[in-house]
């Protein structure tokens, strides 16, 4: 399939590290099994390392990608490279980049943090350039940038060229979209509905690079909707928990999805497209909802508007995996038949 599509683990927290380890291998092993490329590992300051989890999906898996969220503040750009070429040194593979410049803002406070959002994104500039040259240069390597300055430093061991990392930046602002241009990573969004993007300027020939969505796709309409207010309900405790989560973050794509609900996309089975998880607090992107049909003809809208690369939201089942594979094969069938796919 020309979409490459990753899975998402589950949250360390939400269980002992026996049953979690028993899930991720689960997630990895059948992601693997039905032809995704890679797995996110993302990261905040209550869930475990996301590289010691990559490297036990490594363990586990001959070919998944982890792709791990990297935030700045975490580590230095040579720690990170040293880890990349070491994976690929030990386990000769690969793994992804998810390049992070936000995150909670208590998060941050937390650990010292107090620049603000578009300062971060010109920081992970720099960050990630050093970790790409270090990884792309035999001789030692020297870059004197506003916050980052180092001196013929040299990578060992060195990395294989064809093991170099993917890159991947998360974000919606224009900030996000710049560095993710100057970093050549392809921009993740979390997307919203094709009629709002179109409303707002967007249109068939605007490109969007990859999406971030959960989907839920059934025979029919009516129990793919069943299950899923049975799996995301509606409780006051997931609205507040929604609107503090409103209050600690400046994340673009957090603020313009919540504004939808006054558009209507909160809660609508007319459209596939739905925001119920996300405003409840059970999920940071939206769900597809439907029949499988249903669920294609939403996600042909973004693949014709150029999405190339889809982060699927953890999968709760290896039934998930299968029928969001298909979905996305019938999305793809589709446009190549009436020759709308780019």
């Amino acid at each position: 399939m020309e979409t490459e599509l990753f899975t998402t683990i589950s949250e360390s927290i939400k269980s002992d590290s026996v049953q979690y380890l028993r899930e991720l291998k689960r997630i990895a092993v059948q992601s693997e099994k039905y032809g995704y490329k890679g797995i996110l590992v993302y990261s905040d300051n209550r869930l475990a390392d996301p590289w010691v989890i990559a490297a036990f999906l490594l363990s586990e898996t001959a070919q998944l990608i982890p792709m791990i969220a990297l935030q700045p503040i975490y580590m230095h750009p040579f720690t990170v490279a040293k880890k990349i070429s070491s994976i690929a040194f030990m386990h000769k593979r690969k793994v992804a980049l998810n390049l992070v410049a936000g995150g909670y803002i208590n998060d941050l406070k937390a650990l010292g943090e107090s620049m603000e959002h578009n300062r971060r994104y010109d920081r992970l500039i720099e960050y990630s350039e050093i970790i790409q040259k270090l990884l792309t240069t035999k001789e030692g390597v020297t870059y004197i940038g506003e916050f980052y300055q180092i001196q013929n430093l040299k990578l060992s061991p060195e990395m294989p060229e064809e093991l170099l990392p993917d890159y991947y930046l998360s974000g919606s602002s224009d900030a996000a979209k710049q560095a993710a241009a100057r970093l050549g990573a392809k921009l993740i969004q979390y997307p919203e509905p094709m009629d709002e993007l179109k409303k707002n300027g967007a249109d068939k020939t605007a490109i969007i690079e990859g999406i971030r969505i959960g989907v839920l796709a059934r025979h029919n309409h009516e129990k793919a909707w069943k299950e899923a207010h049975n799996r995301f309900p509606a409780t006051r405790i997931g609205q507040i928990s929604h609107q503090l989560a409103k209050q600690t973050t400046d994340a673009v794509w957090h603020n313009k999805l919540s504004g939808l609900n006054s558009n209507g996309f909160s809660c609508n089975e007319k459209s596939a497209y739905w925001l119920g998880p996300f405003e409840h607090y059970h999920t940071f992107c939206p769900y597809l909802v439907g029949s499988y049909d249903e669920v294609a003809k939403a996600i042909s809208y973004y693949l014709q508007a150029g999405c190339k690369t889809c982060i699927i939201d953890t999968p709760v089942s290896d039934v998930e995996l299968h029928s969001t594979m298909q979905v996305f094969s019938r999305a793809q069938s589709y446009l190549e038949k009436t020759g709308l796919l780019q």
